[in-house]
């Protein structure tokens, strides 16, 4: 399966990248981190690191313009989800949890209320800290893809 990884750097956490640089690493798959500041990335010839301009949705609109489909995109920026869906590519978050065709809309309907409750002066918090069952699984998920167990 010939794909491209691309990675929403700037809020990808450290512990998933790690995880990301060993299967890209092992595995032998382009992958692309895009950010607006530096992201340090190991010496590769697969692995590569693109800084973008500073601004509002900038590494993300570069990923959705240079994405294809069957690429893989991970984030938790779920409308950049909801994006590489339309274009027929896979959005995993960090957390493990694949975006798909069944529950994107729920998760921007999700997403646009918690933002309306924030914008109405609503306390809501934030995500809970990554642990390592996290980790896992994501982990867990990114065998899936590679292995062609959750297509």
């Amino acid at each position: 399966m010939a794909f491209t990884l691309w990675v929403d750097a700037d809020a990808c956490p450290n512990l998933i990248k790690t995880v990301l640089f060993r299967a890209a690493q092992k595995r032998q798959f382009d992958m692309v981190l895009v950010a607006n500041q530096f992201v340090a990335a190991p010496p590769s010839k697969t692995i590569r690191a693109v800084r973008v301009s500073g601004g509002f949705d900038v590494a993300d609109n570069y990923i959705a313009t240079h994405m294809q489909g069957g690429d893989l995109v991970i984030t938790g920026d779920i409308p950049l989800a909801a994006q590489v869906i339309r274009q027929q590519g896979f959005a995993l978050n960090p957390r493990g949890e694949l975006y798909s065709q069944d529950n994107i809309g729920e998760k921007l309907a999700m997403r646009d209320f918690m933002e309306q409750m924030r914008d109405s002066g609503v306390v809501t918090g934030g995500a809970a800290v990554m642990g390592a069952r996290d980790v896992q699984n994501f982990a867990n998920a990114l065998d899936r893809f590679l292995t062609g167990k959750q297509i």
